[in-house]
C-alpha cells in the first residue's frame, strides 16, 4: 500500500472512526442516565415508558437500526439525515439502551439506608441521585462502561453500509484498489486493537478516580504483578482463615 492511499483514505478514515465513536458514546451516555435513572422511578407509568424503550432498542439489531434512520425516518418525518449523524444516532441510542441496564443495576445496588438517610435529610429525587446515589453508583459503572465503549467502538464498522468512509470502509476502497486483501484486513484489525487499548486505559483512569473519590483507593498495580502482591498479602490457613501481612 503505496503512503498516498494511506494519507488519502486510511488515516482520514481512521479519524471518522474516531468521531462516530465519540459522538455515539455522548448519545449513549446521556441515554444511559436518561434511561436508568427513569427505570427507577417511583412512577410506574415513567418505568413503564423507560423501560419500552429499553426493550425495543436493545430488541432491535443495530444494522437494521441503521438503515431505518438512514431510509425510512425520511420518508416518515420529511427530514433526511447526514449518513454519518444517522450512524451516529442508531449506534448512541443502541447502545445507550444497554447503558441504561447498567445504570439502572448500578443504583438499585446502593445501599437501601443511604436512599433513606437522603430522604431523612428532605432532599429531592434529583438531589440524592446528584449526591448520594449516582456518586456511590459510579465506580461500580465504569468497567461495565469500558466494555460497552469497546463494543461500540467496534459497532462502529457498521456506518461503512451507508457510505461513511471509516476505517472498514477506506480499506475495502484501497483492497479494490490494490488487491491486496491480507495486509489491508490486518492494518485495520491492528488499528481497532490500538483504539480499543487506548479506551480501556483511560477507562482505567476514570475507574481509579472514581474509587477514590468514595474511599476506595484501587491497588495500581494489575495483571500477574497484582496477583503476585495480592498473594504476598494473603495467607489463607488451613482452617480458612485469612490473615494479612503474614500475621498468623
Amino acid at each position: 500500500m503505496t503512503w498516498g492511499l494511506w494519507n488519502s483514505w486510511m488515516l482520514p478514515g481512521l479519524w471518522i472512526t474516531i468521531q462516530v465513536t465519540l459522538y455515539s458514546a455522548a448519545v449513549a451516555l446521556v441515554v444511559s442516565f436518561s434511561i436508568g435513572t427513569l427505570r427507577t422511578s417511583r412512577f410506574w407509568i415513567v418505568r413503564f415508558l423507560s423501560g419500552t424503550y429499553f426493550e425495543i432498542f436493545r430488541g432491535a439489531s443495530a444494522l437494521v437500526m441503521l438503515f431505518w434512520f438512514m431510509f425510512a425516518f425520511p420518508l416518515m418525518f420529511g427530514w433526511q439525515l447526514v449518513p454519518m449523524w444517522a450512524g451516529v444516532l442508531a449506534l448512541g441510542l443502541t447502545y445507550g439502551a444497554y447503558g441504561s441496564e447498567i445504570v439502572r443495576g448500578a443504583l438499585a445496588a446502593v445501599p437501601v439506608a443511604q436512599r433513606e438517610a437522603g430522604i431523612a435529610l428532605s432532599f429531592t429525587r434529583l438531589q440524592r441521585l446528584r449526591r448520594i446515589e449516582i456518586p456511590q453508583a459510579w465506580p461500580e459503572m465504569v468497567p461495565p462502561f469500558n466494555n460497552l465503549a469497546i463494543e461500540l467502538l467496534k459497532g462502529t464498522a457498521l456506518v461503512s453500509v451507508i457510505s461513511v468512509a471509516d476505517i472498514t470502509f477506506a480499506a475495502n476502497l484501497v483492497r479494490i484498489t490494490t488487491q491486496d486483501s491480507a495486509p489491508i484486513y490486518t492494518i485495520i484489525l491492528v488499528m481497532y486493537f490500538v483504539l480499543a487499548f487506548f479506551i480501556t486505559r483511560g477507562m482505567r483512569v476514570v475507574e481509579r478516580h472514581a474509587k477514590t473519590r468514595v474511599g476506595q483507593a484501587p491497588p495500581r498495580g494489575g495483571g500477574l504483578r497484582g496477583l503476585l502482591s495480592i498473594g504476598s498479602r494473603e495467607t489463607v490457613e488451613a482452617d480458612g482463615v485469612v490473615t494479612t501481612g503474614g500475621a498468623k
